[in-house]
């Protein structure tokens, strides 16, 4: 990872930008219905850091090199990080390619090196992520103290979470009736039936393009990985970094760890793993095979 991504929270804050021009414009288009405080600098304004001051972001839009050069020094004086269009040499950071759905925010970057890249790359992501995708963001914030509160585990709660984002409480947010996702989930977290754990199968000798979109999800979402040596790096990558990794189990230790309703990813290498997959469906383990794309 060159690069590292990080989310800046907009309400109460101030961005900055600089300059004049089409791409002084297209930045600003970025805020528009933001909770952010947009301040506008032109001229020999933008050129004193005292206008800078107390800000969390800084763009600079302009075509003459000598003055974009001399915005950002005056914004990175103010200690504040600064974008400069068209010029990477001179930026802290480097503005992504946006998804804006609410509550839900992706973005794509390449660090500068191809924005064009990027936003081909938004337009595929943009097809896969609904309207509604922010209301059920919304959804979930507006009962994250209850849930945290009803569900202290951590693993408690991501199994009821990962549950609750395919049921019918996401599906009403989706729809625009915030009340009725709201019953839901309340009813959910308080009546519903813990969800069970399940172990799942990866042929993980890659490479990472082989992998079904379904092998891709279960990756992102295990808790545990257990794995064997010699799987391909990159398919590993595609894991939550917080998973807990652990070496090869018996067959005991795996259906314990599915009875702790644990989502399990069995990373495999060889063809060893058929007979634990037969001996846990036979001791009645919710386990099968993610498939690839061979």
């Amino acid at each position: 990872m060159d690069v590292f991504p990080a989310f800046f929270p907009l309400s109460g804050r101030t961005v900055v930008i600089a300059g004049e021009g089409e791409a002084a414009e297209a930045k600003a288009r970025l805020f528009e219905g933001s909770p952010a405080e947009v301040v506008r600098l032109t001229g020999p304004d933008a050129l004193d850091p005292r206008a800078y001051l107390g800000a969390t972001l800084a763009f600079v839009a302009a075509r003459d090199d000598d003055w974009a050069r001399a915005a950002a020094e005056a914004a990175r004086a103010a200690n504040v990080p600064v974008n400069v269009v068209d010029r990477p040499a001179l930026c802290d950071f480097t503005t992504p390619a946006v998804i804006d759905r609410g509550e839900v925010v992706a973005a794509i970057g390449t660090g500068g090196a191809s924005p064009m890249l990027a936003t081909m790359l938004r337009h595929d992501i943009e097809a896969r992520l609904p309207e509604g995708t922010g209301q059920v963001a919304a959804l979930f914030r507006s009962m994250q103290g209850e849930i945290r509160e009803t569900l202290p585990e951590a693993a408690a709660r991501r199994r009821f979470l990962r549950a609750a984002l395919n049921g019918s409480a996401a599906d009403a947010a989706r729809k625009g009736d915030m009340e009725a996702a709201k019953a839901r989930l309340r009813a959910a977290l308080f009546e519903g039936p813990t969800p069970q754990g399940q172990v799942g199968y990866l042929d993980a000798r890659g490479p990472a393009d082989l992998l079904s979109l379904r092998a891709v999800r279960a990756l992102a979402a295990a808790d545990v990985l257990v794995v064997d040596a010699d799987v391909h790096p990159d398919v590993l990558a595609l894991a939550r970094r917080d998973a807990e990794r652990l070496t090869p189990r018996s067959v005991a230790e795996l259906a314990k760890l599915a009875a702790e309703g644990l989502s399990v990813v069995r990373v495999v290498a060889t063809p060893a793993w058929r007979a634990e997959l037969a001996a846990l469906n036979a001791a009645g383990v919710s386990a099968d095979v993610l498939p690839i794309a061979r």
